[in-house]
């Protein structure tokens, strides 16, 4: 069985850009919703300060991390003069192609070096599907 990979990017709001960058969480959220029936969650958060935008994403399968990053490519590129990326940490196992557009995604989005991509590999757990109650 396939094991879920969990997305989380961490990203400076360029000064004066909050308003854009909320019409663009807004669009680009829509666009995945419309496009990516797969994928279990995709939500964007603003720290209390509104200068740091997190988002997190529940893919099902690492093949679904890669059909984001396709069908998303030039959506990411929107955000570009909005922020700048800090981080992208993937929880599980990504294909060395997604960890390779995974780097060029935060070096796109991130200033010069790029942000850090780190993967953490799954050592215990489980999961449950939303909804399912304990007995």
């Amino acid at each position: 069985m396939a094991e879920p990979i969990f997305y989380v990017d961490h990203s400076d709001i360029r000064e004066g850009r909050i308003a854009e960058v909320r019409a663009g969480m807004r669009e680009l959220a829509a666009f995945v919703e419309e496009r990516e029936p797969q994928l279990i969650a995709y939500h964007f958060y603003l720290d209390g300060a509104e200068s740091t935008m997190t988002v997190v994403a529940v893919h099902p399968d690492a093949a679904s991390l890669e059909r984001h990053l396709e069908l998303g490519g030039p959506k990411f590129r929107e955000f570009a003069a909005l922020i700048r990326m800090r981080s992208i940490d993937v929880y599980g196992q990504p294909s060395p192609a997604v960890l390779d557009r995974l780097r060029q995604k935060a070096e796109m989005l991130g200033d010069a070096g790029g942000a850090g991509v780190t993967v953490h590999t799954l050592q215990a757990g489980f999961s449950r599907r939303f909804g399912e109650a304990a007995l």
